[in-house]
């Protein structure tokens, strides 16, 4: 683990609002847990009675479709939580998700989650911030497959990966391992057009492949492909 628990919430901007007493007691009901790469968190439809909150490692939300594809819709990394929606309605789990290395995460309990929604007028707030960035992400994914070419596509994930999960090293280097057909499953398109989207930009000079590793070597240029 990367420190107390306490800590990690003083990083999340779901609870970072909160007193100092009122993120010690959340503190108090919050599970370490660990998982080793490719685990399943939950998959789509099943009950959801658990918020994760991501301290190291990062995991894959996606879409399970009909012919056994796969639609990745976001990557949460450490200080972002997954799974809130569920913990709202009650209702089964509207995505699946799956760790993408080993991750470490706290988890909390739906009970104990909504007795201090009930409690902390701040963590409402909060949580309304959180419920509206996730629907306008949504939005720009819906939007960049619906408009986009396969470049266009391809160029506006990378740019949303580096700029949450970037480190800087010669280069914004996005911060896990990711095959082409991971980056295809997010774009909605094959690994063979992912690919060649993906040497235009080196060639380009506008990225790097690092192994599994991609690093972005001149995001305006990048960003300017995607209009």
């Amino acid at each position: 683990m990367t420190g107390q628990p306490v800590d990690l919430l003083r990083k999340v901007s779901l609870f970072n609002r909160l007193p100092e007493a009122d993120l010690a007691k959340l503190a108090g009901h919050l599970r370490a847990r660990q998982y080793r790469k490719n685990t399943m968190l939950f998959h789509k439809d099943q009950p959801g009675d658990t918020l994760y909150v991501v301290e190291s490692g990062h995991i894959r939300i996606f879409l399970p479709t009909a012919t056994g594809e796969e639609l990745t819709v976001d990557v949460a990394g450490p200080g972002d939580v997954v799974g809130e929606l569920a913990l709202l309605d009650g209702r089964p789990r509207s995505a699946s998700a799956q760790t993408v290395e080993e991750t470490a995460v706290q988890v909390l309990s739906r009970e104990d989650f909504l007795q201090y929604l009930t409690a902390a007028p701040r963590l409402a707030a909060a949580l309304l911030e959180l419920l509206s960035t996730r629907l306008r992400q949504i939005t720009e994914y819906a939007e960049s497959l619906a408009f986009l070419d396969i470049h266009g596509r391809v160029a506006w994930a990378l740019l949303q990966l580096a700029g949450r999960h970037g480190v800087d090293h010669q280069g914004l280097e996005i911060d896990f391992d990711m095959t082409q057909t991971e980056l295809a499953s997010m774009v909605g398109a094959t690994r063979e057009r992912v690919n060649r989207a993906l040497a235009s930009f080196r060639i380009q000079g506008l990225i790097e492949l690092r192994g599994r590793k991609i690093a972005l070597l001149d995001t305006e240029k990048l960003r300017q492909r995607i209009y």
